[in-house]
């Protein structure tokens, strides 16, 4: 009985954590069989945002040292922009390519970092123009 915690917020802690230690495991798992090109599809999606900035950091630096190739499908597109070298918006389907921005940042480093760079909002605002996306 008392490895089970009566406090809530304890045990969601743990679950992050646990998410967290699952992603990355996945990750290192994937890169055992050596691929050329990972394919990550909405890889964070289960996460909760201070844990998917967490996690996308983490991702980031394993593919980088592992000199990697990744797709990313995501719909989130500060992620997008934060992690990618270049980003693809597709239109509505039949999907075809739309536009393919490249991203450059002046002082590339992690993900979390990359939204803080003076260039981040002006790629948001510019791809968020042309995502067909109606409020």
């Amino acid at each position: 009985m008392n490895q089970v915690s009566s406090n809530p917020l304890q045990n969601k802690k743990k679950k992050k954590k646990c998410l967290h230690y699952i992603q990355r495991v996945a990750l290192i798992r994937t890169l055992a069989t050596k691929p050329d090109i990972l394919l990550l599809d909405e890889p964070f999606s289960a996460l909760d945002y201070q844990s998917r900035l967490a996690v996308s950091d983490d991702v980031y630096q394993i593919i980088k040292k592992e000199k990697k190739s990744a797709i990313m499908v995501t719909h989130d597109l500060a992620e997008a922009i934060s992690m990618a070298d270049r980003i693809i918006v597709l239109t509505n389907r039949p999907c075809t390519i739309k536009k393919i921005h490249t991203i450059h940042f002046e002082h590339r480093s992690t993900p979390i970092e990359n939204r803080k760079c003076k260039e981040f909002s002006k790629y948001y605002d510019e791809i968020w123009k042309e995502i067909d996306f109606h409020v």
